[in-house]
């Protein structure tokens, strides 16, 4: 009677308890498609936990690595051919003595949820598997480019200066074309029709610089932003204007 009256009570709460006894997330491991169904389905009716979802991707990034790395290296090759902007950050790179191209930007699949990063020892990584589009990839190898620039032309201190890195984070969500309105509106859900720029240019700053090792808080982020952002929102360098 004690075993029928707890999976009741599972059924009812649209999970089941897990058998090792640790807490269930609701993610069905598996690859088969009906598996894949059914974890979608409990990510859209809120039976899955935000531990279950982790599990959810990660699994699905490990499955798709092969196929996300070569769709990004094919685009990423597209772009530093094609793209008017990476084109554009490109040369002006090499006019500083720097030398981005695909020998050392980067598809690969990344555990921690981001897009991208910028190294100046080894060049650009570019998170295959968090892509969800060329777009999205054009922006974010911009806006590492823009750190690339900065690096070269500032000579950015990134470890111990958190105004220098603050700087280069608002030139490159401004610059990068990540704070568009268009993208704000349809995939952020910021519906703001004015200063929606300025806006979304400081608030990615403020989480780049949160996420830096030196610094203590989100105030003390916010801090930092907010005594640079003046001058380092009004540099478009290497740009004539803020254009995308």
């Amino acid at each position: 009677m004690v075993s029928a009256i707890n999976m009741s009570d599972s059924q009812s709460s649209g999970t089941t308890a897990p058998s090792d006894g640790k807490p269930d997330t609701g993610y069905v491991p598996g690859d088969d498609t009906w598996t894949q169904f059914r974890n979608i389905y409990r990510i859209l009716t809120g039976k899955m936990t935000s531990e279950g979802i982790e599990q959810f991707r990660v699994a699905r990034d490990d499955r798709n690595e092969v196929e996300d790395c070569k769709r990004c290296e094919d685009q990423r090759d597209f772009l530093l051919q094609y793209s008017p902007v990476i084109r554009y950050l490109s040369d002006n790179i090499k006019q500083l003595g720097g030398d981005l191209h695909s020998h050392n930007i980067y598809c690969r699949r990344c555990t921690n949820r981001k897009a991208g990063g910028f190294d100046p020892e080894f060049g650009i990584l570019l998170c295959a598997n968090e892509m969800k589009d060329q777009g999205h990839l054009e922006d974010t190898l911009a806006h590492e480019m823009v750190h690339a620039y900065d690096h070269l032309r500032f000579k950015v201190n990134w470890t111990d200066n958190l105004r220098h890195a603050a700087c280069s984070e608002i030139r490159a969500s401004s610059l990068s074309g990540e704070c568009r309105w268009s993208r704000e509106f349809f995939r952020r859900g910021q519906w703001k029709f004015t200063e929606q720029h300025q806006e979304c240019v400081r608030r990615r700053a403020i989480l780049s610089v949160r996420a830096r090792p030196t610094c203590r808080d989100e105030a003390h982020a916010t801090q930092v932003v907010n005594e640079v952002w003046g001058s380092c929102f009004r540099d478009t360098r290497p740009f004539d204007e803020i254009y995308r």
